[in-house]
């Protein structure tokens, strides 16, 4: 039963028809747990806290270090130093008395991951490496809890909600993860301060979603948004085959295609320059920040773009850490006949 000062705090959210009495009980009794207290996790704590959520665990063993603050918005400069799970706890409880909120502060590792996952109703992703990403996915799948998941890169941004009513789990789009110096974290390529306030809105959105049972989740389908020119994207993931659809073409997750490494593309340009093509698939600021030549495509702009890709060359896909470029050759391969290669590791 909501209290009347309940009534009154969530009263503009109580009276959408979708919402109401029924949905606002449901945020009541919910249990939701936020993996990570940074950059994802500020605006999805804040906005689940405000929402009604019932009780909320926060997972991080993290201080807060001045460079946090330009993104990190829970934090100022007094909490330097301090524990972000117990910040903002702390600050939470602040803003809304009425949420139950237990901060954790270690590690998510193989050994707590199931033990603290097992009390939540819904876990949320706000990590920020692939090694607790997997492991998020893999605790989840093993307890049947659904996950909101989100991820930032310099101006882009994705989400999607796995191992939800049966739909696909984080595996099914990336079945394993790159090699640690594949992709670099914000302390090393950076990242626009607004962006994960964005992208962990969009998360708070999914979870809100989930928990009353309304409206069209995210699960299924990878929703990817560029800050920078506001390009937004939605890919439909399959379980079976491990698909993504683009529209009207498939792209299965990355395999079956031939890489090469910088040392032989090297000696290819050497050997042989007129019969090879070096085809950049990011974003075109990133080409113009740093670049090894070569023809720049956007990777959503390939489809559409495939009539200036050359006939009779060997087509070299690159990308910053090959992983887009691993992409481009499954995307183009029922348009394109020819020699295809993605350059290993990236430009890095």
């Amino acid at each position: 039963m909501l209290k009347e000062e309940e009534l009154k705090r969530y009263s503009r959210q109580i009276i959408l028809p979708e919402i109401g009495i029924t949905g606002q009980e449901k945020l009541k009794n919910a249990k939701v747990l936020m993996i990570g207290a940074g950059g994802l996790g500020c605006p999805v704590l804040q906005y689940l806290v405000a929402s009604g959520i019932g009780e909320l665990g926060i997972v991080d063993d993290d201080i807060v270090d001045i460079s946090n603050l330009h993104r990190q918005i829970l934090y100022s400069v007094n909490d330097i130093g301090g524990l972000k799970a117990v910040l903002a706890k702390q600050k939470l409880e602040l803003l809304n008395p009425h949420t139950f909120i237990t901060a954790y502060k270690v590690r998510f590792t193989l050994d707590n991951a199931a033990a603290i996952c097992g009390v939540y109703d819904l876990v949320i992703d706000g990590s920020d490496n692939f090694e607790t990403r997997y492991l998020i996915n893999d605790t989840c799948v093993a307890l049947n809890k659904p996950f909101v998941f989100g991820a930032i890169y310099k101006f882009e941004g994705q989400v999607s909600v796995f191992n939800y009513q049966n739909g696909p789990n984080y595996r099914d789009v990336f079945p394993e993860a790159p090699l640690l110096n594949e992709v670099p974290n914000c302390a090393e390529i950076g990242v626009l301060g607004v962006l994960p306030g964005i992208i962990g809105t969009y998360m708070a959105n999914e979870a809100i979603k989930i928990i009353c049972g309304i409206g069209e989740t995210l699960s299924g389908k990878l929703m990817t948004m560029n800050a920078l020119d506001n390009t937004t994207n939605i890919f439909k993931i399959g379980t079976t085959q491990k698909q993504i659809q683009v529209k009207d073409i498939n792209i299965l997750t990355p395999s079956g295609y031939d890489e090469l490494t910088i040392d032989d593309l090297n000696a290819w340009i050497g050997e042989s320059a007129d019969e090879i093509l070096l085809v950049d698939v990011r974003e075109a600021y990133e080409f113009e920040d740093y670049n090894m030549g070569g023809l720049n495509i956007p990777l959503y702009e390939l489809k559409d773009r495939v009539a200036e890709l050359p006939r009779g060359k060997k087509l070299i896909f690159c990308c910053y850490t090959g992983q887009r470029s691993k992409m481009a050759i499954q995307l183009i391969k029922p348009l394109y006949k020819g020699e295809m290669y993605s350059l290993k590791n990236g430009l890095i």
